[in-house]
């Protein structure tokens, strides 16, 4: 076998960033396997984690997967900001560089703010709904372990071969084996496909959960806002996902066997690429910020102590956007010539999306017109993200223009705009999240003091990396270049905003800091510890932290708000007496399949062919065991749910 071909250009050549990566990573999983072996916690590790089909702990993984992905693609953007402070000091090389930004947007866009989001659903929208867990445990462990696996796929490139070096987007011809005839690519193709497989049985999961076991009485008008945001970011993830997995089958048969799809002779096309991938790409833009707009929306009415502001109009306006969102795909690639009538009709339609988008503002503000406001952490974040969402916004109507776009296009302008969006948009909204509903998982709040020291870190950390960047590309500072000379005077503006690059780091450590913190040093009376008048909705009727069960009775509901006017009227949703419990049982079979599946990429990425069959044959294999099986749960009996709610020390049955 040769070798050579899985050691990454950077080792062979001594890239001292490719070394101290790998030692890094060796070092780092050394540790780990030794820290699991001395503390004999494998056996733990197996039963309450890597076999679970419980909705909580799946989200707590996602979680924890999407904020150790944040780091790593945030140290891809701190070493881009870096080369262009001082690009003559050569600290990336092109190719290099190349390297960085491409795998930065996908890791911030697919492994960061993707898991973030549905693990938080994971979390909240069984206990909103008043359902014990979602419509299929397995398959949702089946979903997370899938999207795991992809990611460490992706990751390994780095040191494995080779890393995708066409963008984010990696557009054809430069993606082709022509331009890029390494294994990086192939990465690409392979390890979105199977991670995108996971979020695709996310999408069907979550629309049986929330369509099909919602708790009695729970009308489609009556579900809280989250559920509905995420109701209708499932219906487009069901629709956008198999067109991103049947354009990288396209992209993985022409790197892997000769077709010719996106060439640029022989009956191809590479502008289908671009148009597939935006098919999937800008939805996915609304994958990821209409559940933002849900937990906004689900705080913004907590902490200003009133009833969200026109419901039935976020909800229209949310549907809209969905709707929208599949019409707007060519304002990508104006400048690349389809004609003026198509330009007009993308631009109307782009244009057009702004205005739902206007209404939830303006739902929001008169949601907190004339409120009690309390500004916690998670209200600080979501008070931040009005005005920058809103700049973001007004600069991406400008980008709308087909014929400013001729300006603005590729240009720093549109790297500002879109991170002016999607920070502000998902991730202040997933770290509020992450602090409103922390709570239900660890039965106590995070240290609000120090909650608030990294949202004004990371807030005005923010805007000192991204603002200087629209002024960057209206300067003609074209995006994706990692050198320019001294006399452009691009120089002062990009030391500015890899300054502020380097606050967002210290914030997001600050984050993190603040849950290690919080569990180690949490007094012991504020265990099940909640926000002041916290919620208004199911999942805080339920104890603090929630038993494996969710509800030991199922809730009633007979209108919105129903935990917050039950609570109002001193009175109980729990109407029936406890009974035994139905819940599915722990399972191996999703890692397993998940591993092979991460195996079965590795020998694609490097056309091991007979590797790869039996990899494929041994899906094939786990798949049929699981028709034969019998296991249909356990149920928790009477006396052992009303032991579990006397030790919880609640009343809410």
């Amino acid at each position: 076998m040769n070798w050579d071909k899985f050691i990454v250009d950077g080792l062979k050549h001594g890239d001292p960033l490719i070394i101290g990566a790998v030692i890094s990573i060796v070092l780092v999983s050394i540790a780990i396997v030794a820290g699991l072996t001395y503390f004999k916690k494998w056996g733990y590790l197996w039963r309450e984690w890597l076999t679970t089909v419980d909705h909580k702990k799946i989200g707590v993984m996602y979680i924890i997967s999407a904020l150790v992905m944040l780091f790593r693609g945030g140290a891809d953007g701190l070493m881009l900001r870096i080369q262009l402070t001082a690009p003559e000091a050569k600290f990336l090389t092109a190719q290099h560089y190349n390297e960085i930004f491409s795998a930065h947007g996908i890791i911030m866009i697919l492994f960061m703010a993707m898991p973030f989001i549905i693990g938080i659903m994971n979390v909240v929208i069984p206990l909103q709904i008043g359902a014990r867990d979602v419509a299929f445990p397995r398959l949702n462990a089946v979903s997370f372990w899938l999207f795991f696996f992809g990611a460490m796929l992706y990751n390994i490139a780095f040191v494995v071969g080779g890393a995708p070096d066409a963008g984010w987007t990696s557009y054809f011809p430069l993606a082709s084996t022509e331009f890029s005839p390494g294994v990086g690519n192939n990465y690409y193709a392979i390890a979105l496909q199977i991670a995108g497989l996971g979020t695709l049985m996310t999408g069907v999961n979550f629309i049986v959960t929330i369509m099909k076991m919602r708790a009695p009485g729970m009308t489609l008008m009556r579900m809280p806002m989250f559920t509905w945001s995420t109701l209708i970011t499932c219906i487009i993830i069901v629709f956008a996902f198999p067109v991103l997995t049947v354009a990288l089958a396209l992209m993985m048969f022409d790197r892997l066997f000769g077709s010719q799809f996106f060439t640029m002779a022989n009956g191809g096309m590479d502008m289908l690429w671009a148009n597939l991938f935006w098919v999937w790409g800008h939805p996915e833009v609304y994958i990821v910020i209409l559940p933002a707009f849900g937990i906004y929306s689900e705080i913004i009415s907590t902490f200003s102590r009133k009833n969200l502001y026109g419901y039935k109009s976020m909800v229209a306006s949310m549907a809209i956007i969905s709707l929208l969102s599949f019409l707007v795909w060519v304002h990508h690639f104006y400048t690349m010539g389809q004609g003026a009538a198509v330009n007009s009709f993308f631009s109307i339609t782009t244009m057009l999306i702004a205005v739902p988008t206007g209404v939830k503002i303006f739902n929001w503000l008169f949601t907190l017109r004339k409120g009690k406001i309390v500004f916690t952490t998670p209200m600080l974040y979501s008070l931040a993200f009005i005005p920058i969402f809103t700049l973001g916004g007004v600069t991406g109507v400008m980008l709308a223009m087909a014929s400013a776009d001729y300006q603005y296009h590729n240009t720093m302008f549109l790297v500002a705009h879109f991170h002016y969006v999607l920070i502000p948009g998902t991730v202040f909204a997933v770290i509020a999240g992450m602090y409103y509903w922390f709570p239900l998982i660890a039965g106590f709040k995070l240290n609000e003091r120090q909650g608030k020291a990294a949202f004004w870190t990371i807030a005005i950390s923010f805007n000192v990396t991204f603002l200087p960047l629209f002024f960057l590309g209206l300067d003609g500072m074209t995006r994706r270049q990692y050198t320019y000379s001294a006399e452009t005077g691009f120089g002062p503006l990009n030391l500015i905003a890899t300054i502020g690059s380097v606050g967002l780091m210290i914030g997001f450590a600050l984050v993190v800091y603040n849950i290690i913190w919080s569990f180690r040093h949490a007094p012991r009376e504020t265990k099940g510890d909640v926000w002041d008048g916290a919620g208004r909705t199911l999942e805080w009727a339920t104890h603090i932290p929630v038993p494996v069960y969710n509800f030991a009775v199922v809730p009633e509901v007979d209108r919105l708000d129903a935990f917050y006017f039950a609570k109002k009227e001193k009175r109980s949703l729990f109407k029936n007496k406890i009974e035994k419990i139905h819940m599915p049982s722990n399972n191996g079979q999703p890692f397993i399949l998940g591993a092979i599946f991460f195996f079965w990429g590795f020998f694609m990425v490097f056309s091991m062919w007979k590797s790869a069959i039996v990899a494929g044959i041994g899906v094939l294999i786990l798949l049929a065991m699981r028709t034969f099986e019998r296991d249909h749960g356990f149920y928790i009996p009477v006396d052992e749910v009303k032991k579990t709610e006397q030790s919880y020390g609640g009343d809410s049955v």
